[in-house]
């Protein structure tokens, strides 16, 4: 089978090499995944980068999120059967409780091979199964952005109806943020780049749109948006550039979620004047894609997806995404 693996990283798309792969096979307890349907997120770049927190390793196919059918399964399998339609929690052997580091140094398309292939085998325990009426495009979302929104909003300090949420931007963890919210009741101030996203934003059920370039001291918008109380809480996908007006935009013992921690510098001690939490995430575990799997389910949501490339158009996929210029998802479908 031809598979896209990691060649070189600091050497951007370059590093990304197709190379024709033995099929493999399922060892006991294992699942054989047939994969029709695979997401991008912004650690893929930054993994073939080489930026990412834990270093790739050369020869791993790429990619974490992708959904398919059960075609296998070893010795001993009994979560799963041939015929199952799935996907894999993005920390394999994260399956419940708290996280730890030591989970993180196993991840698909990173340490060990990802979705950016026609097969793919999977420890049953990271398998989980995806709702009925989601396509394998948009089930191939869920794993990362997906779980990540999912968990930033349910937990330590769940979001509760008639709370305020406010997202960044109009990638995917914002926008599944967005969605999560308002299916938990929530209002949504949405923080975007542009008129033509804050359209969009608008029509997926922000009651809110902030253009931050049109308003650069956007926390005060947000603020008089809430009668000057601020948000109970802030999905923060910019990282440190954002973080210290994300804080001024929050209420009194509201919780910010760092989910990228980027950006130059450090921060001034005095952003944490405002009593709130800052709560990094990472991801999710498989009870929480679980979980949010059966809210989906229940509400019939689906995902946004900006744009389908085959899977022969990889590098233009790529390219899309490296852009920015998504609305929602990037997906690569078939092999």
């Amino acid at each position: 089978m031809k598979a896209y693996q990691f060649a070189k990283f600091g050497a951007g798309l370059a590093g990304l090499a197709l190379a024709e792969r033995p099929e493999p096979e399922p060892s006991p307890h294992q699942v054989l995944i047939r994969v029709h349907a695979r997401s991008l997120n912004f650690r893929d770049l930054r993994i073939l980068a080489g930026l990412y927190p834990i270093p790739g390793k050369l020869g791993v196919t790429a990619l974490s999120d992708g959904a398919g059918e059960v075609v296998a399964t070893g010795d001993g399998v009994t979560r799963v059967a041939v015929g199952d339609r799935v996907a894999a929690s993005y920390f394999p052997q994260w399956r419940d409780g708290r996280f730890a580091m030591q989970l993180a140094y196993e991840q698909f398309g990173c340490t060990r091979d990802g979705m950016l292939a026609p097969f793919v085998v999977v420890d049953e325990t990271a398998v989980v199964r995806i709702p009925s009426h989601l396509s394998w495009e948009e089930a191939a979302t869920l794993p990362c952005a997906g779980v990540t929104a999912w968990a930033a909003l349910a937990g330590p300090r769940p979001v509760m109806p008639g709370e305020t949420v406010l997202t960044i931007g109009t990638g995917g963890v914002a926008l599944f943020a967005l969605q999560f919210a308002r299916m938990f009741g929530a209002r949504v101030i949405a923080l975007t780049s542009t008129d033509e996203k804050a359209e969009h934003l608008r029509k997926l059920g922000a009651d809110d749109v902030v253009n931050y370039r049109a308003v650069p001291q956007w926390e005060q918008r947000v603020r008089e948006l809430t009668d000057g109380g601020g948000v109970e809480h802030v999905i923060d996908t910019g990282g440190l550039d954002t973080l210290p007006r994300s804080i001024a935009a929050t209420r009194e013992e509201g919780v910010v979620t760092v989910v990228a921690a980027l950006g130059p510098g450090q921060l001034d001690p005095r952003v944490f004047a405002n009593p709130v939490m800052v709560r990094r995430v990472y991801v999710g575990s498989r009870a929480h894609f679980e979980a949010m799997n059966r809210a989906i389910s229940a509400h019939q949501s689906k995902p946004v997806i900006d744009r389908v490339f085959g899977f022969g158009e990889t590098r233009q996929a790529f390219e899309h995404f490296e852009a920015r210029r998504h609305i929602g998802k990037v997906v690569i479908a078939g092999d």
